[in-house]
């Protein structure tokens, strides 16, 4: 174990001038990354915490330094437990997130948060109805601990919590998770939807937009438990992404089919559009076989995925430097759970006067969730679903002090908004869509996620 002290500085006060470092230690032994950060996410040590999961790389984070929350008209900062309260500076709130990290009296921060698909429509000049909803949020965690086979990285910030979180991790787990409760998504009448889609369909058969990703909701009846949740879906799954958030204002489970936006220290911005849907039929081998050519063929498919993949291109070259933009990967097929996508890569450098969160604020939200072009799409989604999304198609993200960020796009995700719990899924409708297919997308893609709901235990 090797552990490297903080900067003599010491925590940051008003006046110090050197901010907090967090202690490094390194524990060399075989940990399964699920089930310790399972462990880590039910020990009670933590008012807060997430869990994200990028790439093969799993990590856990608890407890607050301090937060950033962007709202439509401010931008609340709490460090230390002093809380600062300025109006709003800048168009787009994940902007927001990044100047007031940039002040974080940490010097090797870490960021966990999210941000609401009403931060696009809201920099577009369509504020959400209730101006105190949280548009984004990022905390930086006490402890974090990075999950690996070979053992764990923690970065704590004093030494007693260390070996408090050292403990939980080890400690014996209690037994087998609680059963799931699969929650049927076709209870609803399914009307609504249908019409929508088909009001959908005429205004892109008038040239109001291309393409829009129109989602219904179908809400859980029973309290969660949403680590067991997550527990129960991971294993099912086969995500790009995946998270646990337990939040003052959010707690969610989600398994994510692609990326947003992912940036490297260096500058390297990358984004995976996803679009394009069948069913996978695992006991099937031969129908699944067929489903899997059908979605390479299919007109209606290979169109939806096109003109995504045209618009990220798009999107990326006004961030990036002249002749760095590239679709690396075009129309793979993605396994993702219950369904699998066509699935392109779009890579290209930052220009200099362009940061990482100008790279999100330009990508975001997901052109794979939102529609094309985008604010006229905001206009069918406000007519076709009832209510706001809240976290559904936003992001789950990380960032560091160093310069990367990543961020997951909350689909196939289970969350809580203005006090209920929901599952989601949308389709993504053009001018041949079939409202019953669509429908029907919606269904195999909540097959990802309804299955795995999990009560909380008395």
């Amino acid at each position: 174990m090797t552990t490297h002290a903080p900067s003599p500085a010491g925590p940051h006060r008003p006046g110090a001038t050197a901010p907090l470092r967090y202690l490094h230690t390194r524990i060399a032994a075989t940990y399964d990354p699920l089930a310790t950060a399972l462990r880590l996410a039910r020990s009670g040590l933590f008012d807060r915490h997430a869990v994200y999961e990028q790439a093969g790389r799993w990590w856990f984070a608890g407890g607050a330094l301090g937060s950033v929350t962007v709202r439509q008209d401010e931008v609340a900062t709490d460090w230390n437990g002093v809380r600062h309260v300025t109006a709003r500076t800048t168009g787009h709130a994940v902007r927001e997130l990044g100047a007031a990290l940039a002040d974080a009296p940490v010097a090797d921060w870490r960021g966990y948060g999210w941000a609401a698909f009403e931060c696009a429509p809201a920099a577009a000049g369509r504020p959400p109805a209730d101006p105190r909803q949280p548009l984004a949020h990022v905390f930086v965690p006490r402890v974090e601990v990075e999950i690996g086979g070979g053992g764990l990285d923690l970065r704590c910030a004093d030494a007693g919590l260390l070996h408090r979180v050292l403990a939980a991790a080890g400690a014996r787990d209690g037994g087998p998770e609680p059963a799931p409760r699969p929650l049927d998504v076709e209870a609803d009448d399914p009307g609504p939807y249908l019409a929508a889609v088909a009001d959908a369909v005429a205004r892109i058969g008038r040239g109001e937009l291309e393409k829009v990703i129109l989602s219904r909701r179908v809400e859980v009846p029973f309290e969660l438990d949403f680590a067991a949740t997550y527990a129960a879906g991971r294993r099912a799954n086969t995500p790009a992404r995946s998270f646990l958030l337990d939040l003052p204002e959010l707690r969610a489970a989600g398994f994510s089919p692609e990326t947003v936006a992912e940036v490297s220290p260096d500058g390297w911005v990358t984004s995976q559009p996803l679009a394009g849907t069948r069913a996978r039929h695992g006991d099937d081998p031969e129908q699944d076989a067929r489903a899997r050519a059908e979605l390479r063929t299919d007109v209606k498919e290979v169109y939806e995925h096109a003109v995504s993949v045209l618009l990220a291109d798009t999107e990326m070259r006004a961030l990036c430097a002249p002749g760095s933009v590239a679709v690396d990967e075009f129309m793979a097929v993605k396994e993702r759970g219950s369904v699998r996508h066509l699935g392109s890569r779009v890579r290209g450098r930052l220009r200099a006067d362009r940061n990482r969160w100008d790279a999100l604020a330009a990508l975001f939200p997901a052109v794979t969730a939102s529609g094309i072009p985008k604010a006229a799409a905001y206009r069918v989604i406000d007519a076709g679903e009832p209510g706001s999304r809240g976290l559904y198609a936003g992001a789950v993200l990380r960032a560091t002090a160093e310069g990367d960020l990543d961020a997951a796009l909350a689909l196939r995700t289970v969350h809580t908004h203005q006090g209920r719990t929901w599952v989601r899924a949308g389709a993504g409708v053009v001018g041949v869509s079939d409202p019953a297919r669509e429908y029907r997308e919606t269904c195999e893609k909540l097959a990802s996620v309804a299955p795995y709901l999990t009560p909380r235990q008395a």
